[in-house]
């Protein structure tokens, strides 16, 4: 299951290292540390002790229910816990899509999904059922620390999210579109591409993209394009959760005017320090000396017809046209320093944050492939369910939209394999703060210097905000587990322990004293 172990190490990582620093602030204030231990929220993770227990405690009250409560009479429970692999929303979903799928399924079975996880929402949309809707606890936002947290179910006020309004909203907001388009008019699928849109803000499984933040209008900013951009495509973009890459790719296209429109607010300032400078190449000039000596190479041995080739960055113009820019010469001369400026700018970016020296076209174009790569999977996931285990996105960062490019013959295959057994999972997502919650055997592993793995589970790391305001939302810059490494040490350890039971069996059989 490595595609959830480098989500949740990072964020398990990162709740860990702010509890400590809680700790720490409050010594040096001079406040008491309470003396029992502290309680690890991280044991909510299948695999603990904690969620063995929990399992059998669930299942009794479940029976003791069905016996005893006749509210629960007639009522089917279906009990599926940590041993089954799996997020448990999409655990219910899968249950869902199977219900749904059988002959003598009734339209008018209405589900509902208790959580306040936005996810919720996307994948009660996915079902397309029309009676769907969401319990959800109230959020108070901006109140005191010192308040209260209220925790009993008679005093919470909950909220019942109804999908069928949401399904009305979303088709008001793209209404426009019955008389634009020369294809059928479909809400369904119109819901489809809405959840597209959404992943490219960011989720669980993929970063955002550049400068495309929820809180600085990037979803209206997805929608007007959809809209500009659908009634010449001939067709949708997500086709039950699959992407048709054709149309997806003009999509793309067209948003990636965003890239320099960002950039445009940049330049006014970039041109008016070169101005002062005296040198409106300085940028460029500095980036391009510390690839010169790897792009010559590269390109004696690239053929010049490669479908994923991304000159983008490589000093040839881009066929977009600077915003607000046409005309004259002197305005041909600033798209020029633009287009100089840009490329730098964004070569200037995979160098800092993905730590490259050469941002070759294999670089960008290997960008481009992983980033829908991983688009299609989280399709495939919220439609269907899990394509490959050991999928992950490789990278702590998106590539820009204007490098997303010529994708259209893209073959994007994937493995299914297997999940994680359980303690592979539990050393796959805990932090090595957590290391109480594993079997004694594998604690070693987090924290000894000669464990092949210890470089997993760094004491420090760093975090970078890249445009988020909330700690909770950084990029947690840990390394990325090496699955083949992982799945070597734990064998050898399960080997090691089955050969000290046995040796052990061996000399107790030999000592037992015959009468």
């Amino acid at each position: 299951m490595k595609m959830y172990t480098s989500v949740f190490l990072k964020r398990r990582s990162l709740s860990a290292k702010e509890a400590e620093e809680k700790i720490k602030k409050a010594l040096e204030k001079g406040e008491v540390l309470p003396t029992e231990a502290r309680f690890d929220s991280n044991c909510i993770t299948p695999g603990t002790d904690f969620m063995a227990k929990l399992q059998e405690q669930l299942k009794y009250f479940v029976h003791n229910k069905l016996s005893t409560d006749k509210s629960w009479q007639g009522v089917n429970v279906y009990l599926s816990g940590h041993e089954t692999p799996g997020e448990g929303e999409h655990k219910i979903m899968e249950f869902i899509r199977s219900e749904t799928a059988k002959p003598g399924h009734n339209p008018s079975t209405r589900h509902c999904l208790y959580g306040l996880d936005a996810d919720l929402i996307m994948l009660g949309l996915t079902s397309h059922e029309p009676h769907f809707s969401l319990l959800r606890e109230e959020v108070r936002f901006g109140g005191k620390k010192s308040q209260k947290r209220i925790t009993a179910p008679e005093e919470t006020t909950f909220h019942l999210l109804h999908l069928s309004l949401m399904r009305e909203y979303i088709d008001y907001e793209f209404s426009e579109l019955r008389n634009k388009i020369s294809f059928e008019y479909n809400l369904e699928r119109i819901i489809d591409d809405w959840v597209l849109m959404g992943f490219l803000v960011g989720n669980d499984f993929i970063p955002h993209l550049p400068h495309l933040h929820i809180n600085h209008d990037a979803l209206p900013l997805l929608y007007r394009t959809y809209i500009s951009v659908l009634p010449s495509l001939g067709g949708y973009l997500n086709e039950n959760g699959h992407l048709n890459l054709a149309h997806f790719e003009k999509y793309l296209e067209k948003l990636s005017d965003f890239d320099r429109e960002h950039f445009s607010e940049v330049f006014v300032d970039l041109k008016w320090f070169e101005s002062k400078v005296g040198n409106k190449y300085l940028n460029e000039a500095a980036g391009l000396a510390a690839e010169e000596a790897g792009v010559k190479d590269m390109k004696k041995s690239k053929s010049a017809d490669d479908p994923l080739c991304l000159d983008a960055l490589d000093g040839v113009r881009d066929s977009h046209s600077t915003p607000g820019r046409e005309g004259t010469e002197e305005d041909g001369e600033d798209d020029d320093m633009f287009e100089t400026e840009f490329r730098q700018y964004k070569r200037t970016y995979y160098m800092t944050k993905m730590g490259v020296e050469v941002v070759s076209d294999e670089f960008l174009a290997n960008q481009a492939k992983c980033y829908v790569e991983g688009i299609q999977w989280i399709l495939h996931y919220y439609y269907h369910g899990v394509q490959s285990w050991s999928w992950y996105y490789p990278y702590h960062y998106a590539p820009f939209l204007s490098d997303v490019r010529n994708i259209s013959s893209l073959t994007l295959a994937f493995d299914l394999g297997k999940p994680f057994m359980p303690f592979q999972q539990l050393l796959g997502v805990l932090p090595s703060a957590s290391k109480d919650l594993l079997p004694q055997c594998y604690q070693h592993l987090m924290t000894s210097p000669g464990s092949p793995i210890v470089e997993y589970y760094p004491q420090d790391f760093k975090t970078d905000l890249n445009g988020k305001q909330q700690e909770w939302e950084a990029v947690v810059l840990i390394p990325f587990i090496d699955e083949n490494t992982f799945h070597f040490t734990l064998t050898d350890k399960c080997n090691y322990y089955y050969f000290c039971l046995f040796f052990v069996f061996i000399v107790v059989k030999n000592i037992v004293p015959s009468f």
